[in-house]
């Protein structure tokens, strides 16, 4: 019987659920495809390159489980806020506390249940196809041991999800069953209409202004603060964020009310749907702006991060590769390349130190990237992201900093000083002689091919031993992109979270608000000027959050200029997808919410 009830609950509102799934689906399908990523070790074995993302995965795994841990708490106590008449009903007809609580727990544990098992099959399919190809085209090659299906991963993936949800099935319980049967019953009903209370509106605006603040400040002095700029930009940007919505949300909207906006159309009734549940409207607002804000977030320093792969490659060092005695099919593959410049330099090694012929420097200079304060970077161009500029050093610039050169050394010459000397120095040195071939090509991710044969015909087994920016670039693009990858996908992640919460709570009260649109309609109000109000009463709570997302954004990023060369360029593309995004689950919202409380209108004749 109490199986029967708990699914017959579940049927009920189904609507309500399907909500909910989509967003743990998304979660589960995002974490699975984390965890099938960062822990799958043949694929890690066979692939090196997936070493260095493989940690971001991790990461990513973990801050989605924490953010999923808010979401179901919330997402749960939406639905149970939803089914409190129902339960106040049980009781009323005799149930017991204990029964009402197996209940709650049944029906929690069957939704994560579906919930985590339909996401882990979401998941493998979604690692199989866009994960396939995001990595794919990440690491430049193909991918080797690469499975969709990881057992471990489905494993801890509908584990940790079950788990999650027999947590907050277990809080459920003990609020519901602890709350009164008349409080069950007309809880919802009960408006929560606020009131101007100008002293405590205005300190809470000044208290949510300086906390705002002191975490931008934090953020944007992260160098100066160090890690302690995120825990205290954390909380203060927390704190900040209701402290204004609670303050300046609730003030708009009566101050509002006595415009001559209000009186115009259904003006003043859309203000008082926003007014009946208002201080609860401020809480979860504060919630979903700074979700919308980690969401937004993670997609734009995600595509900077991997936007900014070549510049940074290219700016370390002048030069492409540099190689110690090349053979000469090493040496045909490079002179097959689109070249910007190659010079060869002999060597003479002894056991600590690496001495080069400066007449060689003379007539062939050594370039590099900038040296000091130097600019590495094209001032004529707009963007930082330009083309570096490279400088001939002198014979004498090169012997007063040989870090540049340094830099180039392969092997075991790395741990070795450098010595630029004088021919006739250089004709006296006693050591083993070597050949070191220099090359930048014009572009090092259409090079990429001949590149890959090249490290492999001079016996470099790994990037990391393989001097150069090309080495960097390599591993810069399993770093950043793997950055790119969980950035995009956390976002999205987030975002289905975020909307979902949003939706729970303007859906939660759309029953109660049934009542108040079909008054509206038997007065004769046209249904176009219902849909009307609908549509700005919800574009007014989605659009809040998102503002205040943008800005929590735009000083963010201040804590990443210490990582990429500029986090700001080209926002509009993060910016771009994520809002379509964000609209289509306001379409969404605005559909079902229209479909709950305007089918059943009829006008009496």
């Amino acid at each position: 019987m109490l199986t029967k009830l708990a699914f017959t609950g579940v049927k009920s509102r189904l609507k309500d659920y399907v909500v909910l799934f989509f967003g743990l689906v998304i979660s589960s399908a995002i974490f699975y495809m984390f965890e099938a990523l960062a822990t799958n070790q043949s694929f890690i074995k066979a692939n090196a390159q997936v070493t260095g993302a493989s940690f971001i995965f991790q990461f990513g795994a973990i801050l989605l489980t924490i953010i999923t841990l808010v979401y179901i708490f919330y997402a749960n106590s939406f639905l149970m806020s939803m089914r409190r008449h129902d339960y106040g009903l049980f009781m009323m007809l005799g149930a017991k506390q204990s029964k009402i609580g197996q209940l709650i727990l049944v029906e929690t544990t069957v939704i994560g249940t579906i919930a985590s098992v339909v996401g882990a099959i979401v998941g493998c399919g979604l690692t199989g196809s866009i994960g396939a190809l995001l990595m794919q085209h990440m690491l430049g090659e193909k991918l080797h041991h690469f499975s969709a299906v990881y057992g471990p991963a489905v494993v801890a993936t509908i584990g940790l999800y079950i788990g999650l949800f027999l947590v907050a099935g277990v809080i459920n319980r003990l609020a519901l069953t602890k709350t009164p049967v008349l409080q069950l019953l007309k809880g919802d009903s009960q408006p929560n209409r606020p009131t101007l209370k100008p002293v405590s509106q205005i300190l809470q605006v000044v208290f949510g202004l300086s906390f705002l603040v002191v975490g931008y400040y934090a953020m944007s002095h992260i160098k100066q603060l160090n890690l302690a700029a995120i825990p205290i930009a954390l909380v203060t940007i927390v704190l900040g964020t209701y402290f204004l919505f609670n303050a300046i949300f609730v003030w708009l909207v009566v101050l509002l009310k006595r415009t001559n906006w209000a009186t115009r159309g259904l003006g003043n009734f859309t203000l008082s749907q926003l007014s009946f549940r208002i201080r609860n409207y401020t809480k979860i607002l504060s919630i979903v702006s700074i979700l919308f804000a980690l969401a937004l977030g993670a997609i734009t320093v995600g595509i900077g991060f991997n936007r900014q792969i070549k510049t940074m490659a290219t700016a370390n060092s002048a030069y492409s590769a540099a190689l110690v005695d090349p053979s000469t099919k090493t040496n045909h593959l490079i002179n097959k390349l689109n070249l910007a410049t190659k010079a060869t330099y002999s060597q003479k090694e002894t056991k600590s130190t690496v001495y080069y012929n400066a007449g060689e420097f003379g007539q062939h200079p050594f370039q590099a990237t900038g040296l000091g304060e130097t600019t590495v970077f094209d001032s004529a161009k707009k963007s930082k992201l330009g083309t570096p500029k490279y400088i001939k050093l002198t014979v004498n610039q090169l012997k007063q900093n040989t870090d540049k050169l340094s830099f180039l050394q392969s092997g075991s010459q790395r741990i070795k000083a450098v010595k630029v000397v004088s021919a006739s120095q250089f004709e006296s040195v006693k050591g083993q002689p070597h050949q070191l071939t220099l090359f930048r090509v014009k572009d090092l991710k259409a090079s990429g091919k001949l590149m890959k044969q090249i490290v492999k015909s001079a016996g470099i087994t790994s990037y990391d031993n393989l001097p150069g920016s090309y080495g960097l670039f390599v591993m810069g693009t399993a770093l950043f992109g793997g950055l790119e990858f969980m950035g995009f996908f956390l976002g999205i992640a987030f975002l289905a979270m975020l909307a979902s919460c949003l939706m729970f709570k303007i859906l939660s009260g759309a029953a109660s608000d049934q009542r108040r649109y079909e008054m509206l309609n038997k007065i004769g109000t046209r249904p176009q000027i219902l849909r009307r109000s609908i549509m700005n009463e919800i574009l007014v709570l989605f659009a809040l959050p998102a503002l205040v997302g943008v800005v929590h954004v735009l000083f963010g990023l201040q804590m990443f200029k210490v990582m990429m060369i500029d986090p700001y360029n080209q926002l509009w593309l993060p910016f771009t997808i994520f809002f379509v995004l964000y609209m289509i689950y306001y379409v969404i919202t605005v559909l079902l919410y229209e479909h709950i409380v305007l089918p059943k209108l009829k006008i009496d004749k």
